[in-house]
């Protein structure tokens, strides 16, 4: 029975069964999906809201280096990848209608404070980065959002949940770098009034956020359920730091979602340049727009083919796409170097939906092979508790490719003028992410031993 009140806490939730599920369930899960996706997607949109702005800085008036423009590009997703393991947890202790509450309210703070200060390009560097890093909310939001909703649907169907819920706020992320040129280009018009400018028109692109954010926690408070069976003690969600599929699972995830990411932020600058006479906020909101729309049919098709083969495909297609890359730069073909981003942007995001499937399966399996006769419904409760804990600790650590990888592309800029040995670096961990996928999850002993306890699941 729920609870009514303030709290708004679920005590019978089983959504494993069929009856429960259609009866009561789906309905429930379905309402809570929509108003997780509503807080991710504005999570989202702050996180990278930076990548979008910083290439329009200088033309403001600001005077920035091209290490400084991507230390601001790169700060909000070390922030968030460092955020994400308190948020996942939060959603144990608080429960996920509360959190999403407070962690939609703290994206008013990134969004306030960069309004405020792209107003005055005198503003000094150290308070630009403070306002940056606090933009790292944002991307904590994704982990406890995926942590929550992971426990309100059945297994059958988490595959294309959690895609769905991180495919909307994925998108956040295009929406955000094709909005910005255009409240930009409102606010040159006069939007703001007589005193418009370049520079309020930056104002303008942190302001429009506010309202959003406001209508995102009323909806959370009024309209989200908390789920009593997932609480869990620090100590609980701590065992999943022991199992070793955590870990593979994270390195995996740094070559999937931290490819999206990373690639998210980095694309705007790379493109300037690499290529000064392309506009590129004309083309950047492309690749995360395709990985977004990509992510739900990862989730969709591993629950079909199976999460560890169809995340095999994705990181030879990662592999290739980069190498396609190089070729492009060489070439000096934006349209080649456009193309072959777009094919990173899909395989990246198939393969964060493909990757996230396999972590409720795995640790299911792994539970009830270690389960006594008689306690194969506690095994099933612990996995999903170590499953969502994993879901937050592999989104923590696979967001810091959206700092490593702008990261990597101003360094190589710096040492070498260009930025090949940073791509060429990407390709190597592509290999080592292929083989380690094979290894663990798609030999033939792996699969028969999960086989033998999940007859009717696939890894």
């Amino acid at each position: 029975m729920r609870r009514r009140g303030l709290s708004r806490w679920i005590h019978d939730w089983n959504p494993n069964d069929e009856t429960f599920w259609e009866t009561r369930g789906k309905r429930i899960a379905r309402r809570n999906l929509v108003f997780s996706i509503l807080a991710e997607f504005l999570g989202f949109s702050v996180w990278l809201l930076w990548s979008a702005i910083a290439v329009n800085l200088n033309r403001a008036g600001f005077d920035l280096s091209v290490d400084q423009l991507f230390w601001l590009v790169s700060l909000p997703a070390l922030v968030g990848a460092a955020a994400r393991l308190p948020y996942g947890a939060m959603v144990s202790i608080m429960g996920g209608r509360n959190f999403t509450v407070l962690s939609a309210a703290l994206l008013l703070i990134p969004s306030v404070s960069l309004g405020v200060l792209v107003q005055d390009p005198t503003t000094p560097y150290w308070m630009l980065l403070l306002s940056a890093a606090t933009a790292g909310f944002g991307g904590g939001n994704f982990a406890s959002s995926m942590a929550n909703i992971s426990f309100f649907f059945p297994e059958s169907k988490k595959g294309f949940a959690l895609g769905l819920n991180a495919a909307g706020g994925n998108i956040g992320v295009a929406v955000v770098q094709f909005l910005v040129p255009a409240v930009i280009g409102l606010g040159i018009l006069g939007l703001g009034g007589a005193a418009a400018t370049d520079v309020l028109s930056l104002e303008w692109a942190a302001w429009m956020w506010v309202p959003a954010i406001v209508v995102a926690v009323v909806c959370a408070w009024f309209f989200m359920d908390n789920l009593a069976v997932s609480r869990a003690s620090i100590k609980e969600q701590a065992t999943a730091l022991r199992r070793r599929h955590t870990w593979i699972i994270s390195w995996l995830y740094v070559g999937t979602f931290g490819s999206f990411i990373g690639f998210s932020a980095a694309l705007p600058l790379l493109i300037k340049t690499q290529f000064p006479d392309v506009n590129p906020l004309q083309y950047a909101f492309l690749g995360p727009l395709v990985g977004s729309i990509a992510r739900p049919f990862g989730g969709w098709l591993a629950d079909r083919v199976g999460g560890a083969i169809l995340t095999v495909w994705c990181f030879l297609a990662l592999m290739a796409g980069t190498v396609g890359v190089i070729l492009a730069l060489d070439s000096g073909s934006f349209a080649i170097f456009l193309a072959t981003f777009l094919c990173l942007f899909v395989a990246s995001g198939v393969g964060n939906g493909s990757t996230y499937r396999m972590i409720p399966t795995i640790f299911r399996a792994e539970r009830l092979r270690h389960a006594k006769p008689g306690e194969e419904e506690g095994a099933e409760q612990e996995a999903r508790k170590e499953a969502a804990a994993a879901i937050a600790i592999s989104s923590a650590i696979g967001a810091f490719g959206g700092f490593f990888i702008p990261k990597s592309f101003g360094t190589s800029i710096s040492a070498t003028g260009g930025v090949e040995a940073a791509l060429i670096a990407f390709v190597a961990f592509y290999v080592t992410c292929l083989g380690l996928t094979w290894w663990c999850y798609m030999r033939r002993s792996v699969v028969r031993r999960h086989r033998a306890v999940l007859a009717d699941v696939r890894v």
